[in-house]
């Protein structure tokens, strides 16, 4: 079974220059009075441990969520800081703080891909118990997370990290934890995803206001559109030609090569993306299958193609490719046209892993 570290020692732990970091890293004394960052994730290691649900876990379940509590905190180091009223605030702590996890488990650790996007999720979510009725659409919040991570072992981390502290609005912090727990069942997604009616329903309740999660809407789809998405090198190239051979290929890498634009040519590469948009649209207009092919390694990339696509009504379809570090630092040399690695590395620290709810349907090729 995979495993972070055998030996849970702190001191042991510290060894790791992620963890050494959260020394030193103050804390709110409103909010964790028990001091700094190190100080109060060895006291949620601790409370966690204690939990009888946590003890009741499988080993792998076990790993999972001791790991993300070692690391929910992870990039306090980076977010800190005093506001306007003299707090200390730690803004986005959580978002930084699953990119940073994701690189880790990925370079150092190797750690298997559903295991490591488990970990991620965790992290990304741990506060989501606290705040979520605080969302301008606690259910849309809910039902997305739930497309992410485990429901009950974010209650388990949430409940650890509120252990983990000293403040004086623990029991209020336990009863919103309560609350969350009870809205997970209500909707449907307590310790399992949400089940939408189909694939069409999910991606329209997740880009519209005011949409039931149980609504059944009429299919007006049309031609499939492919959105590759996946490090450079991770052999997008190699499944087109084996999965989509008769698939009209659009391709920012080609069409670079193509004009003799230089990868590092931002006025260059925007010409590139616009020409691509205009293929992509002759496409749509005429209800064309395609495969965008590109890296596309950010929501905010993805979601800027799938707002370009909706209009037309296509079947969206994001297929992510992964291999891992060591595989994909060779295969980028081999390649005909090799990217810098430093230029690799920058796209491993942006990845952010495509999820269920951004496309109709979202595929996972990794070896």
């Amino acid at each position: 079974m995979w495993t972070l570290s055998k030996n849970k020692k702190w001191e042991e732990l510290r060894k790791y220059p992620w963890v050494e970091d959260m020394h030193g890293v103050p804390q709110s004394p409103i909010h964790h009075a028990e001091g700094d960052v190190a100080v109060h994730t060895q006291m949620v290691l601790s409370e966690l441990e204690k939990l009888s649900e946590y003890q009741a876990l499988t080993d792998l379940q076990k790993e999972i969520l001791w790991t993300s509590a070692l690391m929910h905190d992870i990039e306090k180091r980076s977010t800190t800081s005093i506001d306007e009223s003299g707090n200390i605030v730690s803004p986005g702590h959580a978002k930084k703080g699953a990119l940073t996890t994701r690189q880790i488990l990925y370079r150092d650790f190797n750690a298997p891909f559903e295991i490591r996007e488990a970990i991620v999720g965790l992290v990304r979510y741990h506060g989501l118990p606290l705040w979520v009725f605080e969302k301008p659409d606690p259910v849309q919040a809910l039902l997305k997370a739930s497309l992410e991570v485990d429901t009950e072992l974010l209650v388990l981390l949430a409940k650890a990290d509120v252990l983990g502290r000293i403040c004086s609005d623990q029991q209020e912090l336990l009863y919103k934890i309560d609350m969350f727990k009870e809205l997970c069942i209500e909707q449907h997604c307590w310790g399992q995803q949400k089940q939408f009616p189909g694939e069409l329903a999910k991606f329209l309740f997740f880009r519209k206001e005011n949409q039931s999660p149980d609504y059944v809407p009429f299919d007006t789809t049309k031609a499939e559109v492919i959105i590759l998405s996946g490090i450079a090198g991770s052999g997008k190239d190699h499944y087109i030609r084996k999965h989509l051979p008769d698939y009209t290929v659009i391709s920012l890498d080609d069409m670079r090569r193509k004009l003799k634009i230089r990868h590092g040519d931002e006025k260059g590469n925007g010409r590139v993306i616009q020409e691509a948009k205009e293929q992509a649209r002759e496409c749509l207009r005429n209800g064309k299958a395609f495969v965008w092919n590109a890296t596309n390694i950010t929501a905010q990339m993805r979601g800027q193609l799938i707002d370009l696509f909706a209009v037309y009504d296509p079947m969206i379809r994001i297929v992510y490719l992964e291999v891992p570090y060591k595989m994909l630092i060779a295969q980028n040399k081999n390649r005909e046209f090799p990217i810098p690695v430093a230029a690799i590395e920058r796209m491993i620290d942006k990845l952010e892993v495509p999820k269920a709810w951004e496309a109709h349907k979202v595929e996972y090729v990794v070896l």
